[in-house]
């Protein structure tokens, strides 16, 4: 059995867990299975995952990224690859709101519902769009890694590699040290997805658990038109441009993105998912490093597609419960506003609620109307990361495929990539050799200390 099915099984008895603990009363504060299990045991399991991932996101980037940069060819295409990425993420970005509101708009939710809820939402405030593109160059590149700042750590990664190959031959042996460094860390990646099932489970399960179904009975409304709309983009649009712009096969393409989707869904994490991501569409896809390592990461900051259409739809559904009519102006400001939005609060934690408060008070509505749909927006943000991840992936093929760096015979290879036991099989004869090399350089040591002291 591949690692991506046993992910599916994980996922699967992680819904019928949670909906059992939830449905039968056993999940309630103060339980046994609350304390133990749900906030216990499931928690810490899923926590330690999402952290090992994340804990190979800057490592990964770095040496992925100067990797990619010194073999690249030549600065121009790094040039083209910026451009046509960017250019990609705002346009479907766009379309993905757009559709949104005129999903929402058409299903009429929202109207006859009671504004009454306890939820309390507070708007954090955006940064100015200035203060984010000044903090593109990092004060601190070390500081800004240890903070996980992807805009920052992308720059400097891309400097570095620049100043690699302005050096020119003197930095030939850094350049194989960071080949070697991103080849480790890759495979690191693939010892963290190993263990990945039984995260999944962790992560599904205490979701479930927590959230149940009432809530969705309560906004049923808002839920299917919100879940429906990132499905259709997932499904139709996100693949008719990967089909036009490339000519790639979307079905192989979804084929070889479940895992990185089921990764997404269950960390609620575009950066955290970044080491999944970047390996699918390398490894499964046959993306050239010098591309993906470059379009993986700034997707990952700026490509909101997800939250896009959250946005829209959230707007049009508080709009019709406080009886507000925006009217075509108004949609047109929230697209907008959502676009440059993408851009203006990339990497900030809880994107998604402050980039939909900037929109609510630019049409008027109110911002404490976002604490209605707070109780589902845990499960919403698990299913538009999926697609934010998707949108990432589908413009990396695109770009490489554009850029003649994409591997065809990979591509279209269903098994190319895939994962098995054999992947995290230490030779017994690697080991000894590598045991052997570092005997010889503490004998070395060793003898040239007792020379000195001679």
């Amino acid at each position: 059995m591949n690692l991506t099915m046993k992910v599916l099984i994980g996922m699967g008895l992680g819904v019928v867990i949670g909906l059992l603990f939830n449905l039968t009363g056993l999940n309630t504060p103060e339980s046994f299975v609350n304390v133990y299990l749900v906030d216990g045991l499931f928690f810490i399991v899923g926590k330690m995952f999402v952290n090992a991932l994340k804990m190979l996101v800057v490592p990964l980037v770095f040496f992925s990224l100067i990797c990619g940069v010194c073999g690249i060819g030549n600065l121009n295409t790094l040039g083209r690859v910026g451009i046509k990425s960017f250019a990609l993420y705002m346009m479907t970005t766009a379309i993905a709101i757009a559709a949104a509101i005129g999903i929402a708009a058409s299903a009429g939710i929202g109207k006859g519902i009671d504004r009454a809820s306890d939820a309390i939402f507070s708007a954090s405030e955006a940064p100015a769009l200035s203060e984010v593109i000044i903090n593109i160059i990092p004060s601190n590149p070390i500081d800004a890694m240890a903070n996980g700042a992807m805009l920052p750590v992308i720059f400097f990664s891309i400097l570095v590699g620049i100043s690699m190959l302005m050096v020119g031959h003197k930095a030939r042996s850094f350049i194989e040290g960071a080949e070697i460094a991103n080849e480790i860390m890759m495979k690191m990646v693939t010892i963290v997805m190993a263990v990945a099932p039984y995260a999944v489970f962790a992560l599904i399960a205490r979701a479930v658990a927590d959230l149940g179904l009432d809530l969705l009975g309560q906004l049923a409304g808002y839920v299917a038109v919100l879940a429906g709309a990132l499905m259709l983009h997932l499904f139709v649009t996100l693949m008719a441009v990967l089909k036009v712009f490339s000519g790639l096969s979307p079905t192989m393409f979804m084929r070889k993105m479940r895992n990185a989707q089921v990764f997404a869904f269950s960390t609620s994490s575009s950066n955290a998912t970044i080491p999944v991501t970047l390996r699918t569409v390398t490894a499964r896809m046959g993306a050239d490093n010098s591309v993906a390592s470059f379009t993986v990461p700034f997707g990952a900051t700026i490509n909101m597609d997800g939250t896009a259409i959250m946005q829209g739809v959230a707007t049009v559904f508080i709009a019709n419960v406080y009886g507000v009519e925006i009217g075509t102006t108004g949609y047109l400001t929230v697209i907008l506003m959502s676009v440059l939005a993408s851009i203006g609060t990339a990497g900030v934690p809880g994107v998604g609620l402050i980039m939909l408060s900037m929109v609510f008070a630019q049409v008027g509505l109110p911002v404490e109307g976002i604490g209605l749909i707070l109780g589902v927006d845990r499960l919403m943000d698990m299913i538009r990361t999926a697609v934010n991840v998707s949108g990432d992936a589908a413009v990396t093929a695109i770009v490489a495929k554009s850029e003649g760096k994409l591997d065809l015979e990979v591509y279209k290879d269903s098994q190319a990539g895939v994962l098995d036991d054999s992947d995290i099989h230490v030779d017994e004869q690697v080991e000894e050799e590598l045991a052997e090399v570092v005997r010889r350089t503490q004998e070395s040591r060793v003898g040239g200390a007792e020379r000195d002291r001679v």
